[in-house]
């Protein structure tokens, strides 16, 4: 692993995308299928396919494919359910899914005393317990919305914050970065990137230290 080198002043962040960064393959839709159960997953997708064809054919914005997706897949659910998925979820799916030489980066900077941050497009309904288990600082990601109050807390099925993918990311770690620093921004900051799609582009053009794929990224 590279040293810091001397412009490397300040804080130092290292941000990760999640899915595909981390691990090897998307969770979300492994997720919703190992909660609900394949049938139900199915009819879930058929229920939104128009939404996700026009996706496919770049004619539907991801933010709206996905958010038809979580209203059919999770409206009504309830918060105790969620943990239950989840549970089953890192048991059964997650084992085994994590990229080595990712984690290896991701355990350089935890050793250098780096903040770490997870800055991902899927929710939070999963996500917190995962950033939690891989020692991560601070999660960044969609989040849902829910109503209720006590053990009657359910998903509404909506999204309580835009879409964290593309220049949401950058939205995101900025505020994020403004109250945790108390900076301008990233003024400051140096930014070390990780993703793997054009998603996280805006995010890894932030970085002083960028890599896509697993390669060094300049842009």
């Amino acid at each position: 692993m590279p040293e810091l080198s001397a412009q490397d002043a300040g804080p130092v962040v290292a941000a990760f995308d999640f899915d595909g960064t981390l691990t090897r393959r998307d969770t979300f839709t492994v997720f919703l299928a190992r909660g609900l159960g394949w049938p139900r997953f199915v009819w879930a997708l058929l229920r939104c396919s128009p939404w996700l064809a026009g996706y496919a054919l770049r004619i539907v914005p991801n933010n709206v494919a996905k958010g038809k997706l979580m209203q059919a897949a999770l409206t009504g659910r309830s918060l105790a359910e969620m943990q239950d998925w989840t549970t089953r979820w890192l048991a059964q799916d997650f084992p085994g899914q994590l990229r080595e030489d990712a984690m290896a980066r991701l355990a350089w900077h935890r050793e250098a005393g780096h903040c770490c941050v997870m800055v991902s497009a899927s929710p939070d309904i999963y996500l917190a317990q995962v950033a939690q288990q891989l020692g991560f600082d601070a999660l960044l990601c969609t989040e849902m919305e829910v109503m209720g109050e006590g053990d009657a807390r359910h998903l509404t099925g909506r999204m309580r914050t835009p879409n964290c993918h593309g220049e949401q990311k950058v939205v995101r770690l900025r505020a994020w970065a403004t109250g945790r620093f108390g900076v301008t921004g990233l003024e400051g900051v140096t930014l070390y990137a990780y993703g793997d799609t054009s998603g996280d582009k805006p995010m890894l053009r932030l970085a002083r230290h960028a890599w896509y794929r697993g390669q060094t990224w300049t842009g």
